[in-house]
């Protein structure tokens, strides 16, 4: 099923083209956002909150959602259980047509739980979890977001080209939480299959702060390469640590976010990573949202602020093109794998099997200190993964190492 999408780009990046009418303000739509605003997650949902509101106002300003104007209800998840609570009260109290958002898997695992039994949408757009789209699928979440297999195999393929896997010992320090345990498993699998070793391993709680005593112990073990499993502000702290440290092993990650380099700083940021999304895309729709979240915001915006902006959108367009907010109706025209425009060079699509948006990732690397134009041009991008002569779910889990079955 291909669902044409032109012709309703012309007010925005995603944006509606209904015309501007006048509309009450009791005649809403309500979209409840859940996201982390405080703790390591925090930098990460100050863009989600961003991106999110820059898609309401842009919605609105187009004429809204079938004539009634969108409401963004906006809570700091905080964790699994408050995360839960709040999603209940969006459905039971706010009555929200769907909720969107979410960083931490277990959370968004929390927050699936609560729609599913209410059948109302949720569009997961940090949490990368395989087990998301697979032991813990459930029939009304989909995700915007990336998954851990599509993180791995896109930098595992830059780190292949650079002969930094085969017959390489790597040292990994995990996050220890859902997301940090599923992506080690993940890059584990990814480094048996390529003749890749694990010369050493530690798992790093995520209100740890100081990184001195793991760096020691990396400074002992001499890795080939020191791969990370981090998340939120863990990584920032790990790159300014390192930096200071002076170690000279290469640095790869295997889960990402573009806020988190520009938190390291110049001089800090080091290594090769993967990322959904980043600034420097060309695609004209990428180009028209950086133009408008940095007018907004006085700054570009990266991978997370993607993610939901690009989910608000996506589920205003789904209400439109349903001409309501029927979850089940949602449901089923997510599942005909329409392709989308998603602020890339190609058309992206869920895909029916486990509600994983099939798209393009890319691998990123820091830029040597003299090539740094500007605080937030501090890397290089390859190119897009899959190439263009190559099926979009090509670098996703397959039926094989994460089978959905869904609740």
């Amino acid at each position: 099923m291909s669902i044409s999408r032109r012709g309703l780009m012309a007010a925005s990046a995603f944006g509606l083209a209904a015309p501007s009418i006048s509309y009450g303000q009791s005649e809403v739509i309500r979209i409840g956002h859940l996201t982390p605003r405080t703790g390591f997650l925090g930098p990460l949902g100050e863009y989600a909150v961003q991106a999110a509101t820059l898609a309401a106002e842009e919605i609105n300003a187009a004429g809204g959602i079938l004539g009634r104007r969108l409401e963004l209800l906006m809570e700091d998840s905080v964790n699994p259980q408050t995360g839960s609570a709040k999603a209940e009260r969006f459905v039971q109290r706010d009555r929200v047509a769907a909720i969107v958002g979410e960083i931490n898997s277990a959370t968004a695992l929390a927050i699936a739980q609560v729609v599913n039994r209410e059948h109302v949408l949720f569009l997961n757009t940090g949490a990368n979890s395989d087990a998301l789209r697979g032991s813990d699928c459930q029939r009304f979440m989909f995700h915007v977001e990336g998954q851990n297999s599509m993180y791995v195999k896109t930098v595992g393929r830059a780190l292949m080209a650079g002969g930094l896997i085969r017959g390489k010992r790597s040292y990994a320090l995990t996050a220890d939480y859902a997301f940090g345990h599923d992506l080690l498993r993940v890059a584990k699998r990814f480094l048996a299959e390529n003749a890749g070793t694990v010369a050493g391993e530690d798992l790093i709680p995520t209100d740890l702060s100081d990184f001195s005593p793991f760096l020691l112990k990396i400074r002992q073990a001499r890795p080939d390469i020191v791969l990370l499993n981090l998340a939120g502000a863990q990584i920032t702290n790990f790159l300014k640590q390192y930096s200071e440290f002076g170690l000279r092993f290469p640095v790869a990650g295997f889960g990402f976010d573009t806020a988190l380099a520009w938190g390291a700083g110049q001089g800090n940021f080091l290594g090769t990573w993967p990322v959904m999304w980043h600034h420097q895309i060309q695609a004209p729709s990428a180009q028209a949202f950086v133009r408008a979240f940095t007018a907004k915001y006085n700054r570009p915006p990266e991978n997370q602020a993607w993610g939901d902006y690009t989910a608000v959108k996506l589920m205003a367009r789904a209400m439109t093109e349903t001409r309501g907010t029927d979850g089940m109706k949602i449901v089923e025209y997510f599942e005909g794998e329409g392709r989308m425009d998603i602020a890339k060079t190609r058309e992206g699509y869920f895909r029916k099997r486990d509600h994983q948006l099939m798209q393009e990732a890319y691998a990123i690397t820091a830029l040597p200190a003299n090539e740094v134009r500007n605080r937030w041009d501090i890397f290089r991008a390859g190119a897009a993964v899959p190439g263009p002569n190559e099926p979009l779910d090509a670098i996703a889990a397959t039926a094989e190492e994460n089978a959905c079955t869904f609740r």
